[in-house]
Parts: structure tokens; sequence; C-alpha cells
């Protein structure tokens, strides 16, 4: 399998998405920094034809899914999910936005699975020594990081700040404001939400990890009418996908299922949709597939690093 280029990506997609080319526009702005399900690409222990291409070339590889927030007018900068490929996110993201204007000023959590909360460790005694990072985080959430080393030890030694998070209670960020939301997910050691986030002049909504869209009582194609753009699940593109492995017990939206939840809707509904949280074995991967070129020709959008999506 041919794996798409990041390199490429970035040229072909920054110049245009969201009318935004840069933290110098003054206008706040959602910024892509990885794309891929928890585990990365190329998975650990995937030694196939899909996934060799990213051993053997480094440039092909992908982070788990993270996003940044820019706020151009009050100098700071956020992260959604701290990835095992926060480092490299986190350079990506200075590039963007450098320190020397931009504060950090959080980080958002989904919940507690290894794509989404393990690059905390970075900020850690060990490794960067922050200070005071503001972590959001909602209850369960929060007490397992409190109550478990080694990420207690980062509170401990203060180099995150525990915010606490509500459902469906919104953080006021200035002109910025970003409110989490329950969804059904695998909880083990936290509960799993996505988030609502509103800027000046529009909206996005976060769903990278959710089960089946029947398994939620809320209905996918209203909430896509409700912003301006909907970054949604996309682990699996279809039932089959992992030989061997029974997919009911991976409850995870298909996209073709997504595509068919959303069919009815006008295009340019369906061209708010962005498949984010792609599994190493999704053929998504590969922009010049033939399953990426129907989600294009359906009207929906495949997200890359380095989109920029204006607020």
């Amino acid at each position: 399998m041919r794996v798409f280029n990041f390199k490429v990506a970035l040229v072909i997609f920054s110049c245009f998405v969201g009318g935004v080319l840069s933290a110098d526009s003054g206008s706040p702005y959602l910024f892509v920094l990885g794309v891929a399900q928890d585990a990365g690409y190329p998975q650990t222990g995937c030694y196939e034809e899909h996934c060799l291409p990213g051993w053997q070339d480094a440039r092909r590889r992908r982070g788990a899914v993270s996003l940044g927030l820019i706020d151009p007018a009050a100098n700071k900068k956020y992260i959604f999910d701290a990835t095992p490929d926060f480092p490299a996110q986190l350079y990506a993201l200075e590039v963007e936005a450098p320190s020397e204007r931009y504060e950090l000023n959080g980080i958002f959590l989904t919940h507690a699975h290894i794509g989404h909360y393990t690059g905390l460790m970075f900020l850690g005694h060990e490794a960067m020594g922050a200070s005071g990072v503001p972590v959001y985080a909602m209850p369960r959430m929060k007490e397992y990081l409190a109550g478990n080393g080694p990420w207690s030890q980062l509170v401990n030694y203060k180099n995150i700040t525990l915010k606490a998070l509500q459902n469906e209670k919104t953080e006021e960020l200035g002109s910025l404001r970003v409110t989490p939301f329950l969804v059904p997910h695998r909880d083990e050691y936290s509960e799993t939400v996505g988030y609502r986030i509103d800027g000046p002049d529009k909206s996005a909504v976060f769903i990278p990890d959710i089960n089946k869209w029947t398994d939620w009582q809320t209905e996918l194609s209203e909430l896509v009418k409700t912003v301006d753009y909907a970054l949604i699940d996309a682990t699996f593109f279809a039932d089959g996908e992992l030989p061997g492995r029974d997919m009911s017990k991976i409850p995870h939206p298909f996209v073709v299922e997504s595509m068919e939840t959303l069919a009815a809707l006008p295009v340019a509904e369906r061209n708010k949709v962005w498949f984010i949280h792609l599994n190493h074995t999704n053929p998504l991967l590969n922009t010049q597939s033939e399953e990426s070129k129907l989600v294009r020709e359906k009207g929906f959008n495949i997200a890359v690093e380095g989109i920029r999506l204006g607020l």
C-alpha cells in the first residue's frame, strides 16, 4: 500500500483549507497535528505489506490523533489529546505558533486510552520538567491521573495542574469556548468525551473515539448541521479490515456506516465532515486509494497533518 506523505499534505492542504494561511492572520484556528489511531502508523509489531513503507521511510509515518488550537489575538495555544507522539507534535505546534509569542495554555484530554493521554509523560521530571501546564480532564480522568503513577508524579511535582471539566459545561477561553460532551466508548479508566469548539465565527466538533452511532442518543446528521467542521472517528473503513477478528467486538463506526448515516445530507453539509483517527489498516491513509477517492466523491474529507480550520 502506498502511504500518504506528510510533507506533500502540508503543501497541498495548508494553503487553502478553512481560509487561514497562518497564525499571522489574527483569527483562531484548529491545526491538525496527528490523524492515526492510538498506536500510530506503522503500528508496533506490524510487518505486513501495508505497514512496511512506514518502517522503511520515516517520512511516511503518521502520529496519533491530536489537534492544536491557536488563538493569535490572545497569544495562546492549546492541544487536544497528549499522544505517544507528543514530542514531535509539540514541535509541529511550536513551528506553527512559537513559544516566544504563544503560551501553551492547556491540554484537553478525551479519555484514558494510550493514544490520548500517555504523552503527558514527556512533561515530567525525566523529560521537559514543565511547570504547571493546565490539563483539562473529566472527573474520572482527573481522579485517575491524580491517583495513579506515573501520572500522579506530574501532579506532585507540579509539572501539570489538573483542571476539572464537567459534561456539557463550557470552558470560556477568551474568544474561544470549549465544551466537553460524553460519548459511549470503552471506559475502563475514565469516561470518554468529544469536544465542541466555538470560535468567533465558526465551530467544530471533535470525536476521535466513539462506539457505533446507534449507541449514542445524539443524531449524527443533526449534530453535523450545527457546526462548520465535524472531525469524527474513522478508525476502520469497513468490516473485514482485520482478518481473523470479529470486528463487532471493536464497535467503532465504520467509515462506510458514517457515510451511509449522512448520505441524505446536502453536499455542503457532508463537506463539513473530516474523517480522523485512522487505524494502520485503514486504506484512507493512502489518499490515492480507491476508498479515499470514494470518500471524496461522496463529498466528505479525510484529515491530514497540517490542515488549518478557521474558527
